[in-house]
């Protein structure tokens, strides 16, 4: 049995839309992690959910403590082209007062056993810079750098660098 002090990790449910488009427009709208710059509404996500079913490679795992959303990880398409179906990106957002607590590690964690039973062979993080924490995170989970986007992308008036990270899945 789970300790109720402990964020329980699950796969993403239909009912967690509403509290997964407002996480992720935090980022949208405050800071320069993600290069979407205009807020979701729950309908223009709802695709995005979709393409994350509970199995298969592309998947959505979320951290919810007493039916309060904290955060969650996803497996995406990496590329549209199918020589590029056994690579995934993966990405960690995390509510703004729940960094710090181990919780990111938990949900890559939860999500990289998940990948292990897929025909998965690598995984890439794009990680706005500068971003230690995230940084750091990839590199705790075996993810090595594999290139520097260089001012790609311009958000609140900056251009912003992106590292790049690889990680072999089998």
């Amino acid at each position: 049995m789970q300790d109720s002090s402990t964020p329980r990790i699950r796969p993403g449910q239909t009912g967690d839309l509403e509290g997964l488009t407002a996480l992720y427009n935090h980022y949208v709208t405050h800071t320069p992690i993600t290069f979407d710059v205009e807020p979701f509404t729950v309908e223009q996500r709802r695709q995005w959910f979709e393409e994350h079913p509970a199995r298969g490679p592309h998947r959505l795992l979320v951290a919810e403590q007493d039916g309060e959303l904290l955060g969650y990880a996803t497996s995406s398409a990496f590329r549209p082209k199918a020589a590029f179906a056994t690579s995934v990106e993966t990405t960690v957002y995390l509510s703004p007062d729940s960094g710090g607590r181990g919780l990111g590690s938990r949900l890559y964690q939860a999500l990289f056993e998940a990948l292990a039973e897929e025909d998965v062979h690598r995984a890439y993080a794009g990680v706005t810079q500068p971003n230690e924490a995230s940084d750091r995170l990839h590199r705790r989970f075996g993810f090595h750098p594999a290139g520097l986007h260089e001012q790609v992308g311009r958000k609140f008036g900056t251009y912003w660098d992106v590292a790049w990270y690889e990680k072999a899945l089998r």
